[in-house]
């Protein structure tokens, strides 16, 4: 494990704290847990842009015509 400082606001902090204690994880713990959580998913959103990579693009404007023409607006 690394050590490092962190500075969070004051009601942000004090949500951790009780938050620890309601379910007995350390406030490292959760910060730790949060922060995988997070790069997880942004690993997640990678993936799906290098999965959509090939896929043809679409302007916002020629999308909103379809959906019109279509009927679905």
């Amino acid at each position: 494990m690394k050590r490092a400082t962190v500075y969070f606001d004051e009601e942000l902090h004090t949500a951790i704290k009780l938050k620890a204690v309601e379910t007995g994880v350390s406030l490292s713990e959760l910060v730790n847990i949060s922060v995988k959580e997070s790069l997880s998913e942004d690993l997640d959103d990678l993936n799906s842009f290098e999965e959509r990579r090939n896929e043809k693009s679409i302007s916002f404007e020629s999308f909103v015509k379809e959906l019109k023409r279509s009927g679905k607006l």
